[in-house]
């Protein structure tokens, strides 16, 4: 009975030591502190390989006929543009209208011609004119001359039965009156071109008036040659 109690005592004397000598030097170590949880590495996602793949560009395939570079088209094709080459000397710059201004300029001096506003050097009229046959009761006519076109310097004679009333008159723009005296029965009067203007033949307006003032005829010569002559036959009568 003593040895078993010997060997209880003995044996917590043992462990109390024991705990006192490891209890003043063991020193726990901390867990370390982290700021953040640790990041997690995504699992890469495993395709099904039967799967279609949307991510491969489609591959077209060319086609030659649509490649110019290749095969250039044939000018013999429906709808290919016509070749630009031109003999024309216009270029795309020039203005369209420059190929009418030629003809309204052509134009536009037929008509100032016909107005009796331009002269032109043109084929001269030479040939005699004649500017009607009357009847009149009139003592005398009064001629009234005047240059119809541009003033260039015509000149005009003036006769009665071959005589000369009056022997040059030089043609302005206002009308220069001459009057001529008739006589019974046959009057011829001749209204002489005696030269061409500076800017072409004679071109003269005539007017004629009995002696009460009344217009009796009136008429103009065009591009007259010199020497030729505008007549008008006057029968007076008792």
């Amino acid at each position: 009975m003593k040895h078993i109690l010997f060997f209880i005592l003995f044996f917590t004397a043992v462990t109390v030591s024991a705990q006192t000598e490891f209890g003043t030097k063991y020193r726990p170590i901390a867990a370390p502190k982290f700021s953040a949880k640790p990041k997690k590495t995504p699992v890469p996602e495993v395709k099904d390989p039967q799967a279609p793949n949307m991510d491969i560009p489609s591959i077209k395939t060319p086609n030659v006929f649509d490649n110019t570079s290749i095969t250039p088209k044939s000018q013999l094709q429906v709808g290919a543009e016509k070749s630009k080459f031109t003999m024309s000397t216009e270029t795309d710059f020039a203005n369209p209208g420059d190929r009418y201004i030629p003809k309204m300029e052509k134009d536009l001096d037929k008509a100032l011609k016909d107005a009796g506003l331009r002269e032109g050097r043109g084929t001269l009229v030479k040939r005699n004119i004649s500017l009607g046959d009357f009847r009149t009761k009139s003592k005398y006519f009064i001629v009234k001359f005047r240059d119809f076109g541009a003033i260039d310097g015509d000149m005009v004679k003036v006769l009665s039965n071959d005589q000369v009333i009056r022997d040059q008159i030089i043609l302005q723009a206002n009308f220069i009156d001459v009057q001529i005296n008739l006589v019974n029965g046959f009057n011829k009067l001749d209204f002489e071109a005696l030269n061409i203007g500076a800017l072409g033949g004679n071109t003269a307006e005539i007017r004629v008036y009995d002696d009460k003032g009344q217009l009796v005829t009136n008429d103009y010569w065009d591009n007259l040659a010199a020497g030729f002559k505008a007549s008008i036959v006057v029968t007076k009568e008792e």
